[in-house]
């Protein structure tokens, strides 16, 4: 089934003002920048501890160039993709069909970076009853995974959270627990927010859910932020201030035994907090 949140993907209108903004935030440098010739984009990513970060931008023409232009002109630079990762893409197929939904056919992928060196991958688009309104696609890396750079107590070492807003959360967790298989970990009513929220835990990420009830029929889902982990976050937010990006006050967590502070500018319009865990879950 799933075993991972493979990436998390930023549609960027400048990726090389992208890719500064986030060396900046993550005090990482890129691990690639390439690009995939049949989709018409270009792409920079950075790797982590459980996952990698990709910002990608329109550079040519091609489906993938048609919806980052699209998204662009909807709601500027943002939060587009949430990509799942499988290491047996044919047997989440085959649990999906016996699920009761039509697929599309596998489609291959490939990217070439500034050195030529390729990586390939097998994908599988998702019906939108299981999508709900996300840009989401499940992966198969055929290729090696991507190199991880030396880091100090300073830098972004994973991603801590993806945050979604739904307004039809048992459906929710049809899809991401009953078919997907991913591991419901919290299930809860917060009073002081007046909210229902789901934890769902995969590869050391929590796919945070936060129900938004509106007057929608339809089920929908979306992509709201990012929380990044870190080490030291005093050392994090020293680095950040002296590159001139804003960020808040250290503040407790709402999750006892962190730290947390709000990153305010560089992020290309995607809502975005740090975490530090100052004990052990």
């Amino acid at each position: 089934m799933i075993e991972t949140v493979d990436h998390i993907i930023i549609v960027v209108e400048d990726l090389h003002s992208a890719e500064e903004n986030y060396t900046k935030i993550l005090g990482l440098k890129p691990v690639w920048r390439g690009a995939h010739d049949a989709l018409g984009t270009s792409n920079v990513l950075f790797n982590f501890e459980n996952t990698y970060l990709e910002l990608l931008s329109a550079t040519g023409s091609g489906i993938g160039a048609d919806l980052v232009k699209q998204t662009i002109k909807e709601k500027g630079d943002s939060l587009l993709g949430l990509v799942l990762g499988t290491k047996d893409i044919n047997s989440f197929r085959e649990i999906i069909k016996k699920s009761g939904h039509s697929l599309s056919e596998l489609s291959d992928g490939e990217g070439k970076n500034e050195q030529n060196e390729q990586r390939e991958w097998l994908l599988q688009f998702l019906p939108n009853e299981l999508t709900r309104g996300i840009f989401s696609f499940v992966i198969e890396h055929k290729s090696e995974g991507l190199p991880l750079f030396t880091k100090d107590k300073s830098t972004v070492s994973r991603l801590e959270q993806v945050v979604v807003k739904t307004n039809d959360i048992k459906g929710f967790i049809k899809v991401y627990r009953d078919i997907f298989g991913i591991r419901l970990a919290l299930d809860k009513f917060v009073e002081a927010w007046k909210k229902r929220i789901l934890f769902f835990r995969l590869n050391k990420t929590t796919i945070e859910v936060i129900e938004e009830k509106n007057d929608e029929d339809t089920p929908k889902d979306s992509l709201w932020g990012l929380a990044w982990g870190v080490r030291d976050i005093s050392k994090t937010r020293k680095r950040l201030v002296a590159n001139n990006v804003e960020v808040s006050d250290i503040r407790p967590g709402v999750k006892e035994g962190t730290l947390v502070a709000t990153i305010s500018s560089h992020t290309n319009n995607v809502p975005t907090l740090l975490i530090e865990h100052t004990k052990k879950a």
